[in-house]
């Protein structure tokens, strides 16, 4: 099984990336020579971490029936100078939750599920974090 997406050039900077009936921009900012029409690549890689962890996770509550709602992340990026790259990444889940224990059980078990987590962590340090609600 494979997963493809197809990316062709829109513009001088821009992109369009298409994946089954989707399709979004990626460009640079103007500061680097962009038209700033579209997130860079490596925001669409922490994008594509964070939605597939996210999917995952809320698949997870769904099924056990879980009382955990107002499912929110961040994931930052670490910077290395060169080359240009990501040293770590980390995901910090914040929810509300009746039961902290469960949802640490089902963000380990979305981890696990995850298509990217499991791919970028045979690369860089990845963590996840769960953080109180704010």
């Amino acid at each position: 099984m494979q997963i493809q997406v197809k990316i062709d050039q829109m513009g001088p900077s821009t992109a369009e990336a298409a994946a089954r009936t989707h399709r979004v921009l990626v460009d640079r900012p103007v500061e680097k020579g962009g038209e700033d029409r579209g997130m860079m690549g490596g925001e669409y890689l922490l994008t594509g971490l964070g939605g597939c962890f996210m999917s995952n996770l809320l698949a997870a509550i769904r099924a056990r029936e879980a009382d955990i709602g107002n499912v929110h992340l961040e994931v930052n990026g670490t910077l290395a100078a060169a080359p240009s790259r990501f040293s770590a990444i980390e995901v910090v889940v914040y929810a509300q939750a009746a039961d902290r224990a469960l949802l640490v059980k089902l963000v380990e078990m979305a981890d696990r599920a995850c298509i990217s987590s499991n791919t970028l962590r045979q690369a860089i340090p990845l963590t996840f974090r769960i953080a109180q609600p704010s």
